[in-house]
């Protein structure tokens, strides 16, 4: 790594040293919303910054973190050193330029870091991966499925992903180039992490025997492989023909479906065509009526309708919110 990068995030932070200071213990108010239900899940809100897609913020040393989630996406780098996580029971210990990717699923406790062991945490929305899904394409890998797994609020399993890829250059400055990226807050550079996220995710790819990966369930595969077809092929999908590929009763896998995500196969499919569709309308100048059938909806009012009950305005208001000053 850059040594003036690494430099800088040796650095003792304020809240290293109030833990030098006498006081042991992870901060609550940095990281918990009191508020929250669940007492043990960090909350984006704390940990995003301006209501970004994705944010970094350096590994803090010297302390134990209890168990806890996520409502968020986590990736972490290890930078110099070595850091320990427990998921989901699992140890796994992280060396220099070692990956883990957890998804808001995963129960991660860590154990404390020395002084010189430096890791930088990416906390990412799911909505940030559009592009790197785009870049990736169809097909059927370990961080496709990881990806297509974030993106339900319900645990399906398969949990996180770790990638030993210390001697591989081309990830390492990929990481690097990302990590600068997001150090500077601006429209373009969050822009340009979209896209290197994605470069990353493909010489990822392209390395299957660095991944160590959790472990599946049968119910669990089903549902990456139900949630896969959703994200990729919205337009025309049916329960039906996914229940036959499963070789399952249609009644069988809907109660499958509502047990794994607390949401119907109806429910799922329209969310991801929302989701195409709200991306389109960033992204290209395609009508509203275009969308619709491009997405799977012959009526355009019904599509009309969807939208704005998902996302609170019109496809038109939508398009133009930045203009309106309202996103």
């Amino acid at each position: 790594m850059n040594e003036i990068l690494l430099e800088e995030l040796s650095q003792i932070t304020p809240e290293e040293q109030q833990i030098l200071d006498g006081h042991p213990y992870v901060d609550r108010r940095i990281y918990y919303d009191p508020q929250d239900t669940l007492k043990d899940r960090i909350d984006r809100s704390k940990v995003l910054r301006g209501g970004r897609l994705i944010d970094i913020r350096r590994h803090v040393r010297f302390v134990h973190f209890p168990e806890h989630t996520h409502n968020f996406v986590e990736f972490v780098y290890m930078c110099q050193g070595t850091t320990t996580h427990l998921i989901d029971g699992q140890k796994i210990v992280l060396g220099e330029g070692d990956l883990l990717f957890l998804n808001q699923h995963a129960r991660q406790e860590i154990l404390p870091a020395s002084s010189g062991d430096i890791a930088v945490n990416f906390m990412i929305l799911p909505e940030f991966f559009d592009t790197a899904f785009h870049m990736l394409g169809a097909g059927n890998d370990p961080l496709r499925n990881f990806l297509v797994s974030c993106l339900t609020d319900q645990n399906v399993g398969g949990n996180y992903l770790y990638f030993h890829v210390a001697g591989v250059l081309p990830v390492q400055n990929l990481v690097e180039n990302l990590i600068m990226a997001l150090k500077e807050d601006s429209p373009e550079n969050q822009t340009i992490a979209r896209t290197t996220m994605g470069l990353l995710f493909l010489y990822l790819v392209s390395l299957p025997e660095s991944i160590r990966l959790s472990k599946r369930s049968f119910d669990e595969q089903v549902m990456i492989r139900l949630l896969e077809e959703i994200h990729d092929h919205y337009r025309d999908v049916r329960l039906v023909d996914l229940a036959g590929q499963n070789h399952m009763e249609v009644s069988a896998l809907s109660r499958l479906i509502l047990r794994r995500t607390g949401s119907t196969f109806k429910e799922l499919l329209q969310k991801r065509r929302m989701e195409v569709a709200a991306y389109l309308l960033d992204t290209t100048g395609l009508s509203a009526s275009d969308i619709a059938a491009g997405v799977g909806y012959e009526n355009t009012s019904f599509f009309h309708s969807l939208f704005k009950r998902t996302y609170g305005m019109s496809p038109k208001e939508y398009r133009h919110r930045k203009d309106a000053g309202t996103k």
